[in-house]
């Protein structure tokens, strides 16, 4: 079941849900809007490879001029808001003023998990040249409820990849994982 936008205030005064900062106006009827932060990386080299540790390079952008981003080129963004999850699901999902530009912010990696704790990194490319801004609602997080116990938090498992807190965007950990 997805929350409602009742659901998803009563949570967040239980302290379950955690949207810092917090925008009233930025609740809908079942989601949160979520804003694009100012930083944005990609990746050095043209071939990445999932065995090893690929580096990005970070840049902040503009908040009056923005930046143009290009087809082909694979940028890592990051939600200007931090959040916390400790009984819900979350799932990113782009909203449709952002679709309609041509922006996907995620490949892959739309659900989060219980007890991710950070800002979310967002896999954003395009399918034409497309000029964003620090700032700019780019996403909506939706929260389903859990049928069940959890018996591993994502905040609390020592194989978790992703449990710093920064506010940047953050590269594959991939080559963590042994295969």
């Amino acid at each position: 079941m997805i929350l409602t936008d009742q659901q998803i205030r009563a949570e967040m005064e239980r302290g379950t849900i955690v949207v810092s900062p917090y925008d009233p106006s930025c609740l809908g009827t079942n989601s949160y809007d979520v804003h694009l932060g100012r930083y944005l990386a990609t990746y050095d080299d043209a071939v990445l490879d999932a065995r090893r540790h690929n580096s990005i390079t970070t840049f902040e952008m503009s908040a009056e001029e923005g930046f143009v981003l290009q087809p082909g080129v694979l940028y890592l963004g990051v939600t200007e808001e931090y959040t916390e999850t400790h009984a819900h699901v979350p799932f990113l999902e782009g909203k449709s003023s952002v679709g309609r530009l041509g922006i996907d912010i995620h490949a892959t990696a739309g659900k989060g998990d219980v007890g991710f704790c950070n800002h979310w990194t967002l896999e954003i490319s395009v399918s034409m040249p497309v000029r964003v801004y620090p700032g700019m609602p780019i996403g909506q997080l939706i929260y389903f409820s859990l049928q069940g116990d959890v018996q591993t938090f994502y905040n609390r498992k020592q194989s978790a990849k992703y449990n710093d807190r920064t506010d940047r965007p953050v590269e594959s950990m991939m080559w963590k994982n042994v295969f």
